[in-house]
């Protein structure tokens, strides 16, 4: 595996390795040891999660609040995907700034993205497949999202898919209305989680 951080910071790529022949292929997608190197601690595994979608479906911008947040651990073992991930902390030195990772089951990549960051994705495929380890549960009343087409945001979707969205993800605020309407996790409130996890906190 090979890991690098993106430009939003807390948020890495993993460059994976399959193993092949004949019969087919193997590939190690997750390795707790190797994240927790470079993120201060390994993903508390709460839940797994596992989505379908078809060509142009466009799933975010998701967050939840912190505390506890929901760092995410995303691959694509079939088809293919834009993954997104944009700093939605605020007071963050990088706030509103976003990443992008192409995520391939013929080139396996995974993406992992601390808590309180925001996570976005688009199929570039019929049938692309989207599996994530979370580090907490599905809390409705601590989970918001922010509109994907946002303008300000200008994230680097792709000219040629015609996106279909979800009825919440259409009527999702923009970054600066979620922000008026103190819908955000704070950068302070991420640090102290991430100091938490790391056992630094108090």
């Amino acid at each position: 595996m090979e890991i690098r951080e993106l430009a939003v910071p807390d948020a890495y790529a993993i460059d994976l390795v399959s193993h092949g022949d004949a019969r087919g292929r193997f590939t190690e997608w997750y390795r707790a040891d190797l994240l927790a190197e470079v993120a201060g601690s390994a993903l508390p595994l709460a839940q797994a999660n596992h989505s379908v979608s078809a060509r142009g479906v466009l799933r975010g911008v998701h967050f939840a609040l912190v505390p506890p947040g929901q760092a995410k651990y995303v691959y694509c073992p079939a088809g293919r995907v834009l993954d997104v991930v944009v700093d939605v902390r605020v007071d963050s030195p990088t706030f509103g700034v976003s990443d992008a990772v192409l995520l391939d089951s013929e080139q396996p990549r995974a993406v992992y993205l601390a808590e309180g960051l925001g996570h976005a994705f688009v199929a570039l495929a019929d049938g692309s497949s989207v599996t994530y380890l979370v580090s907490s549960g599905y809390d409705p009343g601590r989970e918001f999202g922010v509109h994907p087409l946002d303008p300000a945001l200008d994230l680097p979707w792709p000219a040629d898919v015609e996106f279909e969205l979800s009825a919440k993800d259409q009527g999702a605020p923009t970054l600066a209305e979620a922000r008026e309407q103190g819908l955000l996790p704070t950068m302070a409130s991420c640090a102290a989680r991430y100091a938490e996890r790391r056992g630094t906190g108090s």
